[in-house]
């Protein structure tokens, strides 16, 4: 991570794992535009392995497991959120049972994307 404070007639930046405590002082020190953080632990998920693996073809249940990853949710705790089973989720994803409109639409909140991605 990286924080740069400008305050003129000065600049400088800190580097490593800064506190959120430390990043709140200086905001509320120098002002939320004179500071500015660059997070070097943010990853691009269409880098990331599990991403590759699902890529190859855009099925419903492909988005629903690529989604699901995306935000570090279980099958269980989304089967949790939609009140079905994680072996319902499980196949689902694995394209054995097709995903319900209605489903698509709880789906779509959740992950905060069309509903036409699981359909």
């Amino acid at each position: 991570m990286l924080v740069v404070v400008r305050k003129l007639p000065f600049e400088f930046s800190i580097t490593g794992n800064i506190p959120e405590n430390l990043i709140s002082g200086l905001r509320k020190e120098y002002g939320d535009a004179n500071v500015k953080v660059e997070r070097d632990d943010v990853v691009n998920a269409m880098e990331m392995d599990w991403f590759k693996e699902i890529a190859g073809e855009d099925t419903p249940g492909k988005n629903l497991r690529f989604y699901r990853k995306l935000v570090g949710m279980t099958q269980k705790e989304l089967a949790e959120k939609i009140g079905t089973t994680k072996q319902h989720v499980s196949d689902m994803e694995n394209e054995r049972k097709p995903i319900s409109k209605n489903t698509a639409k709880e789906l779509a909140k959740i992950f905060d994307v069309s509903p036409a991605r699981f359909i």
